[in-house]
């Protein structure tokens, strides 16, 4: 191989290792960011699991949700 053709495949290697840093760089943002977007998640599942915990523990009304009596 000439030297010519040896700093070709150099430079299309730092190209490809330039690019691939690149992609894993904006991957690690992406995961990092599902990974807070999951946690947000939980913590909302979490709420939402301890307020249906709590109205379903509970079948007494407070007084002004009471529906009046029947009048006959």
């Amino acid at each position: 191989m000439s030297q010519k053709d040896l700093q070709n495949r150099l430079d299309e290697l730092e190209t490809r290792l330039a690019f691939q840093d690149d992609i894993i760089n904006t991957l690690s943002e992406q995961l990092a960011k599902q990974e807070m977007d999951i946690r947000e998640l939980w913590n909302a599942k979490r709420l939402l699991h301890s307020q249906i915990k709590d109205v379903s523990s509970s079948n007494i009304k407070r007084e002004e949700e009471e529906s009046p009596p029947p009048h006959y």
